[in-house]
């Protein structure tokens, strides 16, 4: 299989080159069509890679709640994200895709009801529910299984991060985050079948992969 290609255009957000010019903005190839045709689901196998892991979760309405009993039952996407990221290629990325994912499953109907998307925030004291509301709701279609979620405190995050391998530093004085981007393909039965890195996150072949489960 071919890789995906990144294409680089030009961009505010990367600040003023010399002479005026905005400076070219490298960009994931999540925000491109696809370069190349994908296997068709079911034509191959994503074996089980670990048991997702557990958490105490809330969600935009600060309710609490268990974080494998969102898990339950569907095909669920799970992205790690916090809404202040200024990285193009990081979490404004990830959210891309998962409304990408959104708006194929939209037409699709017969696949909507049996998959769930995640984005649980790495940034508890910034994240809060109030906050995960406002900004689920640029993205969200009404109606549509997309959960924002976010946690109590530092303490209840640090085993769920831990647990999915999702790395992050914290600068303690400008509370800048580095963080590596990392979306998670869980299925029905709560086993991670898929880790998505920034190079190989789109759109279609992430729906692909989730046709591919749903005809186990």
């Amino acid at each position: 299989m071919a890789g995906l290609g990144w294409f680089v255009v030009s961009s505010s957000w990367a600040g003023e080159a010399p002479h005026g010019h905005s400076k070219p903005q490298v960009l994931a190839p999540g925000y491109g069509p696809l370069e190349f045709e994908p296997p068709l689901p079911g034509s191959y196998a994503l074996p089980p890679l670990g048991v997702a892991a557990d958490g105490d979760v809330l969600d935009s309405r600060g309710r609490a709640t268990k974080l494998r009993e969102l898990l339950d039952g569907r095909i669920v996407v799970l992205s790690f994200i916090y809404t202040t990221c200024s990285d193009i290629n990081g979490c404004p990325l990830a959210t891309h895709v998962l409304r990408g994912v959104q708006d194929r499953l939209l037409d699709a109907p017969s696949l909507n009801g049996q998959v769930r998307l995640i984005s649980l925030s790495f940034d508890p004291g910034r994240d809060t529910p109030p906050v995960l509301a406002r900004y689920g709701g640029y993205f969200k279609a009404p109606g549509f299984d997309w959960r924002f979620l976010t946690t109590r405190s530092q303490a209840e995050l640090a085993p769920v991060l831990d647990a999915y391998g999702q790395w992050v530093i914290r600068d303690p004085e400008q509370g800048a985050l580095s963080h590596l981007l990392r979306v998670y393909l869980i299925d029905r039965e709560g086993s991670i079948r898929n880790i998505y890195s920034v190079s190989f996150l789109h759109a279609d072949t992430l729906l692909n992969d989730i046709r591919t489960l749903l005809m186990e």
